[in-house]
């Protein structure tokens, strides 16, 4: 009887240990709470079906919280997460500091069609250390039905006091329509994503090359006067409140003329399922004043490795699935190619398919190919970034100073007295961490 126990039990443990053997990887990915991120996890069949060894955990996230969460687990090394969603922001700062694997590229993945500035933008010392999934610029969306009834054409890249002229013939607030629809929400990726821009077509930088700030400056003050004076002038009410969440919602039922914003938003607006107006809407360059530099941003969401994972290979699997080439064809081929992640790929903008119904992608194309990273400000600049400056201390000045502007925006306080809040708070956090005595 022993023995056929004994027999019994050394089955059991082989059973056991095919089956731990036989288990899938489980890899567990931080993302974001966006249209696109929640495409990707709907499609998570399709991935599992052709890697049967891998098993996905999703962890989707409201934006501000994903930031936290990623960047507390990949400083402390915490080995939550083995695929993270990270922007462009972070990856050149993450990279440098050892914190990410690179992405293991190889022919059928092609590099090569990736947007050259979005490789750049993602690349340390020639490796690609985070794959995008979708990268957008930021460019003019407006009613071609409104500036037609006005006798306005549009250039193909207007000045400032063009919108502002336009604006100002198009506002109708008695009949729900205002002028010029703008971010106003306080934040570094809110208000000042948009504000930057302004910022640098008026002359302006965040840091010279002794890394003092320039807030309290002459560029500064007249990009922010002429907002808020803009926004009061011919902007909805509590456009303090208004993000690109917010902004999409008023164009899309009719009660914008004119908006600043992610190309990312053109295929929404232009969407008849989503949009009221999508048979009116045209798209051209953002506005310039003093400067064609930085005018525009440059953004993208990316899936990236934290060295802390140990799962690297089946993470390496998912991050190429996920942002190829064949990728962009299954959500092609399930949902259509007007709702493909865009601003990554050249073969997306050559294909047919898509240009055929994406009227916005060549001015999208034509605006995420024209910024540059490295040089997006008339004086020189010590930092990297279009909307941001991609050290760590930025986060926090960013954050402070958008407080002031969308104060600002709301009468709280003067344009002068939150741009000397402003500088005040930014020098402070700057000699606290060591740039400049």
């Amino acid at each position: 009887m022993k023995r056929f126990l004994k027999a019994g039990l050394v089955l059991a443990l082989a059973g056991a240990g095919l089956a731990s053997q036989a288990a899938p990887t489980e890899l567990v990915i931080a993302t974001v709470n966006n249209g696109h991120m929640i495409e990707m996890q709907k499609l998570t069949p399709f991935f599992e079906k052709a890697n049967p060894d891998i098993k996905l955990k999703w962890v989707t996230l409201e934006e501000g919280t994903l930031r936290q969460r990623v960047t507390t687990d990949i400083a402390t090394k915490g080995g939550q997460f083995d695929v993270m969603t990270i922007g462009l922001y972070e990856a050149p700062i993450w990279s440098k500091k050892g914190w990410l694997q690179p992405i293991a590229t190889d022919a059928a993945y092609d590099a090569d069609d990736l947007l050259p500035a979005i490789r750049a933008g993602l690349s340390n010392e020639g490796k690609l250390y985070a794959a995008p999934f979708y990268g957008e610029s930021s460019m003019l969306m407006y009613r071609k039905d409104l500036a037609d009834k006005v006798g306005f054409k549009m250039p193909e890249q207007p000045t400032w006091a063009q919108v502002k002229e336009l604006a100002g013939k198009i506002h109708d607030p008695k009949g729900g329509l205002y002028g010029m629809c703008l971010r106003g929400k306080p934040g570094w990726g809110d208000n000042m994503a948009f504000l930057t821009t302004l910022v640098n077509t008026n002359g302006g930088q965040w840091f010279d090359m002794q890394w003092k700030p320039q807030i309290d400056t002459k560029p500064w003050k007249d990009a922010i006067n002429f907002y808020v004076d803009l926004m009061k002038a011919y902007g909805p009410p509590g456009a303090s409140a208004n993000s690109f969440n917010e902004n999409l919602a008023l164009f899309n039922e009719g009660k914008c003329g004119m908006w600043v914003d992610a190309t990312i938003a053109a295929s929404f607006i232009s969407d008849p399922k989503q949009s009221k107006v999508a048979d009116k809407v045209a798209f051209a360059q953002a506005p310039v004043a003093v400067t064609p530099k930085g005018a525009n941003w440059l953004w993208t969401w990316n899936l990236a490795i934290p060295a802390s994972s140990t799962k690297g290979a089946a993470a390496q699997t998912f991050v190429k699935w996920a942002t190829s080439k064949e990728y962009v064809n299954l959500v092609a081929k399930e949902h259509g190619w007007g709702t493909v992640p865009t601003g990554t790929r050249k073969s997306t903008y050559a294909n047919p398919e898509f240009q055929k119904v994406a009227k916005f992608a060549a001015a999208e194309k034509r605006a995420i190919d024209s910024a540059n990273l490295s040089d997006s400000t008339l004086p020189k600049s010590p930092y990297v970034g279009v909307q941001y400056a991609a050290i760590p201390e930025f986060q926090a000045i960013g954050v402070a100073v958008g407080q002031q502007m969308s104060a600002a925006l709301s009468g709280k306080v003067t344009v002068d007295q939150a741009l000397k809040t402003s500088q005040t708070t930014a020098e402070r956090e700057m000699k606290k961490a060591g740039y400049y005595k």
